[in-house]
């Protein structure tokens, strides 16, 4: 693997390299980097050009406002508002639901938080709310009308900005968990009633020393998900 933390120079190595980076240095990223990552990542495939992506950059003062009433929330609230759409299907079956519960193991794990540590990982959880310590984030909607294919669209989009950010020497957390907080995410951005929250973004510099950084998903080896057929 190449070097986590520094700037990648092809597609292999940000592909390589990509994270999600659940803790981030107070350093701030220039606009200009953000409108560059955004104006490239147009360029992202779409299924009849319909591009259905919208996006809300944020930082500075009116992030340390948002956050603050997310904090005030969630104290009364922790469980958020619901969610507009399933972040995971119901009853989800294995292997995937193995495949979460193997994460979400590994990544306490590398914080030393034990299973049996119950406000250590409500603690680590609402560090999504903080974006990690992000000194910027990114909020991703969709309209309404939309169907499956287009938020395959949104995704790419999506994908094509967390790889450009590698490129930038940055790192992201991508995080649909924000989908629990989309009354207020949409009241705050005055995001139109047509359309829907999708997910936040942190974006910015990953903290090296931080543990949880060095901590990689396992990935199903090519054989396990794909077939071969003429070759």
């Amino acid at each position: 693997m190449n070097n986590i933390f520094g700037k990648s120079t092809s597609v292999s190595d940000a592909l390589d390299t990509r994270l999600t980076c659940r803790s981030f240095l107070d350093k701030e990223i220039n606009k200009d980097i953000i409108f560059d990552i955004l104006d490239k990542a147009r360029r992202a495939p779409s299924g009849g050009n319909l591009q259905p992506w919208r996006v809300w950059a944020i930082s500075g003062d009116p992030l340390k406002e948002f956050k603050n009433e997310i904090r005030d929330k969630a104290i009364h609230n922790p469980r958020g508002e619901g969610t507009e759409y399933k972040i995971y299907p119901p009853d989800l079956k294995n292997p995937y639901e193995q495949r979460r519960r193997d994460v979400g193991e590994g990544m306490y794990s590398a914080l030393n938080i034990s299973r049996d540590d119950k406000a250590g990982r409500i603690k680590q959880f609402m560090r999504n709310f903080e974006f990690f310590g992000a000194p910027s984030a990114l909020f991703f909607a969709i309209d309404r009308d939309m169907q499956e294919g287009q938020w395959s669209d949104l995704g790419m989009f999506i994908q094509s900005i967390m790889l450009l950010a590698r490129e930038n020497g940055l790192h992201t957390a991508p995080q649909e968990a924000w989908a629990i907080w989309y009354k207020t995410v949409s009241k705050f951005l005055e995001i139109p009633d047509d359309l829907m929250l999708f997910c936040g973004m942190g974006i910015g510099y990953a903290d090296p020393n931080n543990p949880i950084n060095s901590f990689r998903s396992e990935r199903e080896e090519v054989e396990g998900f794909a077939k071969f057929i003429g070759f």
